[in-house]
């Protein structure tokens, strides 16, 4: 079986206009995909170099395949069918190690058709570094590595105003262009380069910030042979992904034309702010997830997928989006109901099995920052707590018991929550703490939830109540009215 180069497997190449700093699953799922589809269907003609990071040759260099690799996407698409689709990816041309080849690392900045940065080097890459020097070969961090290389094409095209870059960072933290930014000035000033520099940054660079939406399952380990058997070749970089993706960009309207986008509409929004395209996120999808995880696991269902394909739960979660958090949040409504069917599609992806513990990690704060705002918004605005908010909230508590039909399980959290509800439940067993007196406590914590949730009238009472349900009848039978 053939292995991919571009000799055996010819085809279109583009020139270099984009700088991408990290060679990892997602970037390649996620940017290079699309950056492909835009080759093939428009007229972008925008190749990728990709920069690696960190001083690593794990994993081999993409170089060994000329660039390319497969990916193969698959879910449920818009009509809720079950689809697969493998593509061969010819939007990178090479990749170069900053570390192996500082040289060539620097040259990027020389190229005049160069246009883009794209970047994932994790939550951790956008960040400070102590020790990073203008003279280092290179910097270790990825603001101090970028700065290097924006002084370069400065001072190769003489501060010219039209060889700014758009840099696209997609790294999970908030506003990441505007931090990114922020890192660049602070190492331009801490270097004392020039100010005609430091001005040439602001004016003629555009830093976007973004909210990047795609599951990436990666390299498909377990089903490399029966892939690779139907692609024909042997393919190290296989890179597999969901059907869903959304790229939100905050930028100049004129990326649109620029990214061609115009011409092609992938799911991508240039915006003038990224706030309720998260908060719809983290509202929707995260706040499901969250609701969904104590609920599913305590009526015995182990994965997202399981529990979706259960009536009942997924009756209790489409309500709890539908009736109890979308009519909050601060976006048309045609638009958050398209995302939210978009969301329990992708709950139903029958290729991802995400088991709901490992998404149940460090629960207390996910419900505070995913579904608190929604339940106190709720009452605000209905003079009424939301029922299934609630309900989740009593299963969250539940869910620390550790415990499922006589077997335990990890509970994994903040140290403090962990032994502060090893302490109520064991209260609560040898009855020397009643129900209503452990949600008192639980609700009380102000340092957790920046408030004290026992003083919001009739949240204890209905927590209470929900939680003795779920304690008598067993989760199954409490949740079955809200479903």
């Amino acid at each position: 079986m053939k292995t991919l180069n571009r000799r055996d497997f010819p085809g279109a190449q583009y020139p270099d206009r984009i700088i991408q700093f990290g060679e990892g699953n997602f970037l390649r799922a996620f940017v290079d995909w699309q950056i492909d589809l835009l080759n093939e269907h428009t007229d972008l003609n925008a190749g990728i170099v990709v920069v690696r990071p960190i001083a690593t040759d794990f994993p081999p260099s993409l170089n060994t395949q000329d660039g390319l690799y497969t990916t193969i996407i698959r879910g449920l698409n818009e009509q809720g069918e079950a689809v697969s689709d493998a593509r061969l990816i010819r939007s990178v041309n090479r990749e170069i190690s900053a570390y192996a080849d500082f040289d060539a690392f620097l040259r990027l900045a020389h190229n005049p058709e160069m246009r883009f940065v794209f970047s994932n080097t994790t939550e951790a890459g956008i960040s400070y570094h102590a020790g990073d020097r203008f003279d280092d070969a290179p910097p270790v961090s990825y603001p101090a590595k970028l700065t290097r290389l924006l002084f370069e094409r400065y001072q190769h095209f003489a501060g010219a105003a039209d060889k700014g870059w758009v840099i696209i960072p997609c790294e999970l933290i908030d506003y990441n262009g505007e931090a990114l930014q922020a890192l660049v000035l602070r190492y331009a000033s801490e270097w004392e380069l020039p100010q005609a520099f430091i001005t040439w940054l602001t004016s003629a660079n555009t830093f976007c910030s973004t909210l990047v939406d795609r599951i990436v399952t990666g390299y498909p380990r377990d089903e490399v042979a029966a892939l690779e058997a139907q692609t024909g070749y042997k393919d190290a970089f296989l890179d597999t992904a969901e059907h869903f993706y959304l790229f939100v960009i905050q930028g100049p309207a004129s990326l649109e034309a620029e990214l061609r986008l115009d011409k092609l509409p992938l799911n991508v929004r240039i915006v003038d702010d990224i706030k309720p395209y998260k908060e719809r996120k983290v509202a929707i999808l995260n706040g499901a997830h969250t609701a969904l995880v104590p609920v599913a696991f305590q009526a015995g269902i182990d994965t997202v997928g399981e529990a979706m394909n259960d009536a009942e739960i997924c009756a209790f979660v489409e309500k709890a989006i539908y009736d109890e958090i979308i009519p909050v949040l601060d976006l048309p409504r045609d638009e958050l109901v398209s995302f939210a069917s978009a969301v329990t599609g992708r709950f139903r992806n029958p290729y991802i099995k995400h088991q709901l513990l490992s998404i149940a990690l460090n629960g207390m704060t996910k419900y505070r920052t995913r579904i608190l705002p929604q339940l106190l918004a709720g009452q605000k605005a209905h003079g009424a707590l939301p029922p299934r908010l609630t309900f989740a909230l009593a299963a969250l508590i539940a869910f620390y018991r550790g415990e499922r039909d006589g077997e335990s399980y990890p509970v994994q959290d903040d140290a403090d929550w962990i032994s502060r509800y090893q302490t109520l439940w064991a209260r609560h067993r040898d009855g020397q703490m009643s129900t209503r007196e452990l949600v008192t406590a639980v609700l009380s914590v102000a340092d957790h939830w920046q408030q004290d949730l026992s003083q919001i009238p009739g949240l204890v009472e209905l927590v209470t109540a929900d939680l003795d349900a779920i304690l008598t009848c067993g989760m199954r039978d409490a949740v079955k009215p809200l479903c």
